[in-house]
């Protein structure tokens, strides 16, 4: 029997009543929270989170076995990241009296469901809540980067799952449930959206299969939203992976974070995607995925899309539903975006030690090139990469000889095409104090057939000693006596935009967007 996801089932009516009870939780208030498959259940540090006894065309809870497997899966799989949170499965046992226990310690009774005990968490703690009123930070985003990027270096590879056949099979069922609702989703732009779709499938599916059979297909998150990471002890802890479907949570470690992107996209918060972005591409180095962002992008918007749909027609509330549905009609005119970008361009920000050129990547990467905005490629960082460092470990002189430092440059070249060949924008930051340093950067945009704009930083002395002592925890190595070096170096022909950097960082990146559109 199929089974409605809104509707308890009379087999599960008095566990519903038991766990919704204070008495069983020590006489405690209990909050309840439904969703379309479980029901979770909280009162004081704890919540307990119940399956529904539903079979749904993507899900089967519907037996009692299932919902332990289930239950075991969620708690395997969300340990991955969530390991404090998620804390064991429990059987609610029938007494011979007929009654329910949640004791664990229990021992006797056969089991009438599962639940999976879990640490309780504020909800003014979750991501989508914090984006909502503004608290979201870029050092939350780098360190968010940091452990997701962790997470798929540890996550299993699989060969028998993604690709092209399963990223066509994502978009067809994206496209058929779109047209579930042609008063809200024109058919206009739907058969665009299908146009699009089909071209980058064509353009790419080798490249997607190329990329399962080299470990880039793992057993992902799947549901990576900002609705399923939470601060806990003051981290960024994602939770809730996708448990019921392993064909939906094995991907492309890119579309796993795409989710997250486009979530941030859509939120307005470029910016802070770009940081994220950013971030886990200096630790995974998965450039050669960037061709693939505009479809992973416009994949997880259409999914919101439908999805958005679906919820707002079982709405009662008619306020409530319209928001919805202007959502989901914002998440397919996302999507559509993303798959028309921009053009990719290069730009290069050089100068000497303190004069702003980190700052001024971070302000001008947002706005650059097709979403989540450019990559950024820093010397500091890309040097200690290089070298197998942490980047705030400081390096000795010879780290910094003729002979590395050509080879940081060409590296950022080289990385520089790559993305641009991927159709994505970069900006290379790096001191660029020689002449053939520059003509070599120039030289990779013009290869590439893509506009460059060469920006030179300068400042006074002051301005750049007061930077370099301010700096704490950063990649680069410079101190007051390499300033004071540098202010010797020849810098020979200067053929760069000169752009004046001793003032605040807004004026500086206003002077540097209307050199790079002229």
């Amino acid at each position: 029997m199929v089974m409605d996801a809104a509707t308890p089932t009379t087999a599960q009516a008095d566990v519903i009543a038991f766990l919704g009870d204070p008495m069983t939780h020590g006489g405690q208030p209990v909050e309840r929270i439904d969703t379309h498959g479980a029901i979770v259940f909280m009162a004081g540090d704890r919540a307990w989170k119940l399956k529904r006894a539903v079979r749904l065309p993507y899900l089967d809870f519907s037996t009692l076995e299932r919902r332990r497997a289930a239950c075991a899966a969620e708690l395997a799989l969300n340990r991955r990241t969530a390991p404090d949170l998620y804390l064991r499965t429990v059987p609610l046992l029938r007494r011979p009296d007929g009654g329910l226990t949640l004791d664990p310690a229990a021992r006797q009774g056969e089991p009438a469901d599962w639940v999976v005990e879990m640490r309780r968490f504020r909800d003014e703690d979750l991501f989508d809540r914090m984006a909502e009123r503004r608290a979201l930070t870029p050092a939350l985003m780098r360190e968010l980067a940091e452990t997701i990027a962790g997470f798929h270096e540890e996550a299993e590879p699989r060969t028998d799952l993604g690709g092209a056949a399963t990223m066509a099979g994502l978009v067809a069922g994206v496209l058929a449930e779109l047209r579930r609702f042609p008063e809200l989703f024109a058919a206009s732009r739907v058969r665009l959206l299908e146009h699009l779709f089909g071209q980058e499938l064509e353009r790419h599916g080798a490249q997607l299969d190329r990329r399962r059979d080299a470990g880039y297909v793992r057993h992902c998150h799947g549901d990576l939203h900002l609705r399923n990471i939470v601060l806990w002890q003051g981290h960024p802890v994602p939770f809730d992976c996708l448990e019921f479907d392993e064909a939906l949570a094995v991907t492309d470690v890119l579309y796993d974070l795409a989710f997250l992107l486009m979530d941030l996209e859509h939120r307005r918060l470029r910016p802070l995607a770009n940081v994220l972005f950013n971030r886990y591409l200096e630790l995974s180095g998965d450039l050669a995925g960037l061709a693939l962002m505009p479809l992973f992008l416009a994949l997880r918007a259409g999914i919101r899309a439908h999805a958005g749909a679906t919820a707002a027609a079982a709405q009662q509330a008619p306020s409530v539903a319209e928001a919805m549905r202007a959502d989901a009609a914002a998440h397919l005119t996302l999507a559509l975006q993303v798959l028309t970008p921009p053009a990719p361009r290069l730009v290069a920000i050089g100068g000497l030690s303190g004069t702003g050129k980190s700052t001024l990547a971070r302000w001008l990467a947002p706005e650059i090139g097709p979403a989540p905005g450019a990559v950024i490629l820093r010397s500091d960082g890309l040097r200690k990469r290089l070298l197998g460092v942490d980047e705030r470990t400081r390096l000795p002189p010879e780290s910094y000889s003729e002979a590395v430092t050509g080879r940081v440059y060409a590296e950022i070249a080289g990385r520089a095409g790559l993305a641009l060949e991927s159709r994505h924008a970069v900006i290379c930051d790096a001191v660029y104090a020689r002449a053939e340093q520059r003509a070599a950067i120039e030289a990779i945009a013009r290869a590439a057939g893509q506009p460059f704009a060469g920006l030179w930083l300068v400042a006074d002395q002051e301005t750049q000693l007061a930077r370099v002592g301010e700096r704490s925890g950063d990649a680069s190595d410079a101190t007051a006596d390499v300033v004071r070096r540098q202010g010797a170096y020849d810098l020979g022909e200067m053929r760069w935009e000169i752009i004046p950097a001793s003032g605040p960082p807004a004026d500086v990146a206003a002077i540097a967007r209307r050199l790079i559109v002229a």
